[in-house]
């Protein structure tokens, strides 16, 4: 193999890898495909949601991260919704007390593709439950 068959190899690869074509290519199994948005105010994202992909082959890190951000309110001891944060990043589970008053809660998910939505939290769909799934329309591409 030369030097200028190297390059053409690697495009090759990189193409079959990162191709999109559901069920039909195996390969697309080895790449899970997550939102990501810095800040989503519970009803849309406010800085741009975006697509963020990663590698789905080791076990500990295949799952997307949203982050719930909650201020307590001193008076009457509840935690607030504030934002959320949706991002490809290795997720650990759980809940953190990031300053006095701002807990962070942290989901992760790995069942398909795009699963971190930001609608997931309850606390802040329009009706109950309702509206949990459509995410598709606020996608923006730059």
């Amino acid at each position: 193999m030369g030097p200028r068959m190297f390059p053409l190899l690697l495009l090759g690869i990189f193409t079959v890898l990162l191709m999109d074509e559901g069920d039909r290519v195996r390969t697309a199994k080895l790449i899970r495909s997550c939102y990501q948005c810095a800040h989503f105010d519970g009803y849309r994202c406010r800085s741009g949601l975006k697509k963020c992909w990663k590698f789905n082959l080791m076990t500990h890190n295949r799952s997307c991260s949203t982050e719930h951000y909650y201020y307590t309110d001193r008076i009457t001891g509840r935690a607030l919704y504030r934002y959320t944060r949706l991002s490809c990043k290795v997720c650990e589970e759980g809940m953190v007390q990031v300053f006095h008053d701002l807990l962070k809660e942290t989901f992760c998910c790995s069942h398909d593709n795009l699963c971190n939505n930001g609608n997931i939290n309850l606390d802040t769909t329009l009706k109950f439950g309702v509206g949990v799934d459509n995410m598709t329309d606020l996608i923006t591409h730059k």
